[in-house]
């Protein structure tokens, strides 16, 4: 009877050394999925290699996740997203920089010839090249496949969704209206552009299009003047005059053309600054 009763303590031991490496692996498991609802952590070591990664990133990786953004992440000007940077590393994009970080994901491939992809090509990193979003629906499936190379599927998808909502709650004003984006030096915007998919979201006909240009031309004072737009849509930072190009924004001759004010850091990239860009169109073009 001792040595059954001794055998029985050695099993119930055994049994619970098991249940215990169970709770351990189940534990290690909780902390590998970083607490993000059962989502993968993903790479931990992600750089950015352009101003419109940059902006995917800071909407749905963990920022301890983001191991190095461009140089114009921060600023401004040109960056939706710049008031985010703070606290995460600014890259001079040198592959010196880039080859240090030893990064697990590459995301936004820079020019095919420029030095950095020379000194990176071959070093098997992984890497997620993204296409320029010419529309809503690039954008959103550029959301979604940051969000599943960074392991937060849920989060991207969650993005989408909250883009879809606010943007079939906005109106469309422009009732058909024609408007011109016009930039410093004669620069004009045409079809198949980021800026022409908000126009036609406010309910704009692009001028452009209408004249059948291409996606970018140069327009002359005179001929803006002959085609008179019910708008003009220029970069908001133009208001201010600062060279030629912008002193030409301001010649008399389009002082009585409505103008309708967008800041570049929203059109340089598609990304979540769309929904901003596509609210503040059509609120202006309300209140003209």
């Amino acid at each position: 009877m001792p040595r059954m009763k001794s055998l029985l303590s050695a099993r119930a031991a055994l049994a619970l050394a098991v249940l215990a490496c169970g709770a351990l692996l189940l534990a290690a498991l909780a902390r590998g999925a970083g607490g993000s609802g059962g989502e993968s952590s993903g790479p931990r070591r992600i750089v950015s290699l352009n101003l419109c990664s940059d902006q995917y990133l800071l909407a749905v990786a963990d920022r301890g996740q983001i191991a190095g953004l461009t140089h114009n992440a921060a600023n401004p000007e040109i960056s939706a997203a710049a008031g985010q940077v703070r606290g995460l590393r600014v890259l001079d994009q040198s592959a010196e920089e880039i080859l240090a970080i030893e990064p697990d994901l590459l995301v936004g491939m820079p020019a095919r010839r420029s030095a950095v992809m020379a000194v990176l090509k071959g070093r098997n990193y992984r890497t997620l090249d993204m296409k320029s979003a010419e529309d809503f629906p690039d954008i959103a499936r550029q959301v979604r496949l940051v969000a599943g190379a960074t392991g937060h599927q849920a989060r991207g998808e969650a993005l989408v969704a909250r883009m879809e909502r606010e943007l079939a709650a906005l109106p469309r004003p422009g009732q058909g209206r024609v408007a011109a984006y016009y930039q410093r030096r004669g620069f004009l915007t045409g079809t198949g552009t980021l800026v022409d998919d908000l126009m036609r979201r406010a309910g704009l006909v692009n001028l452009a299009g209408k004249l059948g240009k291409p996606a970018l031309s140069r327009m002359s004072l005179e001929e803006m003047v002959a085609a008179r737009p019910d708008f003009i849509i220029v970069e908001s930072a133009t208001d201010r005059v600062t060279d030629q190009g912008t002193e030409m924004l301001h010649h008399p001759a389009l002082r009585d053309i409505p103008r309708l004010r967008l800041p570049q850091a929203w059109t340089v990239c598609g990304g979540p600054a769309y929904v901003q860009a596509a609210r503040s169109l059509a609120e202006q073009i309300e209140t003209s």
